[in-house]
């Protein structure tokens, strides 16, 4: 009927793998945060089961003229709780609700609950969908640690569906008899109560459960032996692959990358390899973990201000820099400049200075300005510089670059 088809998914919570997807890029994603107006955030507390909370939280909502739902997860266990909360608030009008019920009579408790004729509707995870009752404000769920995240998500969300604050109740075992999963789901319902923190419940999800297998049984195997992060950079690689490549042209309209200040990128990342000294030094910064905290922020820092920023604050904490701290920064400034000029690897050894370019052939990056730049700067400086190609990779070697501070004059030329 179609050959290409624009699809639109719309959720509360993205579960982990639709969220990979976008965070990847085989998806677009975008986020509504803003709630409708004259809403308030819910309360979320979790708590254990017992006739107390059972007649405090359902009196209290009776008595602003409200209703409650009570979600208990297993059918033959209905009874039991309908009995404990007439023993908790004698005389409190119930219904039991549940998917195995004809359809005729499920449908008229539910009308018959919207027409404010139970108090208290006792049910199974049925309502998790499509239940719109503005009066239900208070919903008490039971073995709420047995449920995955974006499910407690969609059921706190029944509640505080109109200007009333509304209160959700997570009935557990106590905390230290639960798996670490479960404890840290119930922490993230519990902590991301505010109007639009879906995502942010997406992302613990992703956090707790992992990213899944997104590419098939054979492709997601090494992932424990890789570690998360260099997972994730194999295979954003091999999206960008697809694209330049075996889809070159269904994404031939698309517009490439650009850094944070605006200037177009042809690699994803450029990495940088020398044997100069480069590090904070013990002296300079005592912890260990500090220093790794430090190199993995420096390893984040995408513009010029975003790195004077970064100096301050470390001439701010620790006084002043060291020779091979500076240039351990200035190494930032070359990475993002060599990214800029479309260079995957820089090597800085021996005294000279080689640059790999993308390794497609047919890449954008050798129509591009940059790249008539890095022939004009060869063409001027020919005593100095080699251009070549071995293996399939093409690249510059620039000589007597014996510092970061001579790699960057001569990126600078390059411009």
């Amino acid at each position: 009927m179609k050959v290409n088809v624009d699809t639109l998914t719309m959720t509360a919570t993205p579960i982990p793998r639709t969220l990979q997807f976008s965070l990847m890029g085989a998806r677009d994603l975008s986020i509504i945060s803003t709630p409708p107006p004259n809403r308030y955030p819910i309360q979320t507390e979790v708590n254990t089961l017992n006739e107390d909370l059972l007649k405090e939280t359902i009196e209290y909502e009776l008595n602003r003229s409200g209703q409650v739902f009570l979600i208990n997860n297993r059918i033959q266990n209905l009874p039991e709780i309908e009995l404990m909360v007439h023993r908790a608030v004698p005389g409190v009008r119930t219904a039991i609700a549940h998917g195995q019920m004809e359809g005729d009579k499920l449908e008229k408790i539910i009308m018959d609950y919207m027409d404010y004729a139970y108090d208290v509707l006792i049910c199974t995870t049925i309502i998790e969908s499509g239940i719109d009752i503005p009066n239900a404000n208070t919903i008490i769920i039971n073995n709420a640690h047995q449920f995955g995240l974006s499910d407690l998500h969609q059921l706190r969300g029944r509640v505080g569906r109109s200007n009333r604050k509304a209160f959700c109740y997570l009935l557990a075992p106590p905390l230290n008899t639960l798996t670490s999963e479960a404890r840290r789901r119930l922490q993230a319902i519990e902590n991301f109560s505010d109007l639009g923190s879906g995502f942010n419940i997406s992302m613990q999800d992703l956090d707790i459960r992992g990213a899944g297998n997104m590419l098939g049984a054979e492709q997601s195997g090494f992932i424990a032996d890789l570690g998360y992060e260099t997972y994730q950079k194999i295979l954003n690689e091999a999206v960008q692959e697809l694209k330049d490549e075996e889809f070159s042209e269904l994404y031939a309209g698309e517009e490439h990358a650009t850094d944070s200040e605006g200037h177009q990128t042809y690699v994803s990342d450029c990495a940088v390899e020398s044997d100069m000294e480069l590090l904070f030094t013990e002296s300079y910064v005592p912890g260990s973990s500090e220093r790794m905290s430090l190199y993995r922020e420096m390893d984040n820092l995408e513009s010029e201000t975003d790195i004077k920023a970064f100096e301050t604050r470390l001439i701010d904490r620790f006084g002043p820099i060291p020779k091979v701290s500076v240039e351990l920064i200035e190494v930032v400034r070359l990475r993002r400049m060599a990214k800029n000029l479309g260079m995957e690897k820089v090597v800085l050894k021996d005294n000279q200075m080689i640059c790999y370019f993308v390794s497609n052939r047919h890449s954008i990056f050798y129509q591009s300005t940059a790249f008539d730049g890095i022939l004009r700067y060869a063409q001027n400086q020919m005593k100095n510089t080699k251009l070549r190609e071995q293996n399939g990779k093409r690249s510059l070697v620039i000589k007597n670059v014996e510092n970061i501070e001579k790699a960057l004059v001569q990126l600078k030329l390059m411009q």
